[in-house]
């Protein structure tokens, strides 16, 4: 079973629970790391939140799928796009598709499979939220070439991770508002901040395959630069959630999260890769501490 799993996979059993010819499969869609999963859903359920859910319910429901597929997906298009690199790097080489366990047609025929999930998903949102949820496409595709030409790949997957900010607002009301684009801008600030944090346990192994990342780029620099990040975010955050609804609870609300984030920053040390994976993991508490600011906030009554 330990051949089916990555090196800094969270071994959960789950994959070693599918049949043996499934595995690789699973691996490629990294069932065992959910983490990616969450941290595309939040900005979703932040901006539906906000919004006011407008009965909508059932919307976080749909977004969870929507995330799962779309997050596997696109882990299974990165890894094809990807093979050749991730056979030079210590961390990645037993992945599937490095590994010859999972032919190309086959990572191809799974990865449009999990985008007809996400289809089934986009024919339940508003006439808008769907415009905007493909808009989205582009930036995907290109995303696995970012680290190829420029030191910041980490702010292209800001733009991918943080776009469910702009798609959960008009999935409610049908239409995009100043909320939901602040929200967005500080989750941008807030994905290169944690994805730096992840890129740490790379920055060995990507020197040496010549692949570029914000974490190389700033070495010693990192902690401060993240805490930096981690500001914006908050700061915007704040202005995305007084401008929905000018109330003080708006004030208060994102301190859980405002102290979760300071303490990640705190805790980055350039040389210790094990410790950057599990700040980079924590960010689902972050996630959770946002939501519940957003839902507090949207649901209160009046501005």
């Amino acid at each position: 079973m330990a051949t089916d799993l990555v090196p800094d996979s969270e071994r959960t059993g789950l994959i070693g629970a599918l049949p043996r010819a499934w595995r690789p499969y699973g691996s490629l869609m990294r069932l065992d790391r959910p983490i990616g999963t969450w941290l595309l859903f939040w900005p979703c359920a932040w901006s539906v939140a906000l919004a006011g859910v407008g009965g909508r319910w059932d919307l976080f429901a749909w977004f969870l799928l929507g995330a799962f597929a779309m997050r596997s997906a696109g882990c299974a298009y990165n890894d094809i796009v990807d093979r050749d690199l991730d056979r030079q790097v210590e961390r990645t080489r037993l992945r599937p598709l490095a590994s010859g366990r999972v032919p190309l047609a086959g990572a191809w025929a799974l990865t449009i499979g999990l985008c007809f999930v996400g289809l089934l998903v986009l024919l339940q949102l508003k006439t808008m939220a769907q415009w905007l949820a493909l808009g989205s496409v582009t930036l995907v595709a290109a995303y696995p070439y970012m680290k190829r030409v420029t030191w910041w790949p980490q702010a292209w997957l800001g733009f991918v991770f943080s776009w469910g900010a702009l798609v959960g607002w008009p999935a409610v009301t049908g239409m995009i508002a100043i909320p939901s684009i602040i929200l967005w801008a500080g989750t941008v600030f807030w994905v290169i901040g944690y994805d730096t944090i992840y890129a740490i346990q790379d920055m060995e192994d990507d020197a040496l395959v010549g692949v570029k990342s914000s974490a190389r780029a700033l070495g010693s620099r990192a902690r401060p630069v993240v805490a930096l990040f981690y500001l914006a975010a908050l700061l915007l955050w704040g202005a995305a959630l007084h401008l929905a609804k000018p109330h003080w609870l708006a004030v208060v609300a994102l301190l859980p999260a405002a102290l979760h984030l300071g303490w990640q920053a705190l805790r980055i040390d350039p040389a210790d890769g094990a410790g950057a994976l599990r700040l980079f993991r924590s960010n689902r508490f972050t996630g959770l501490l946002v939501f519940a600011a957003c839902l507090t906030v949207g649901l209160s009554v009046g501005g």
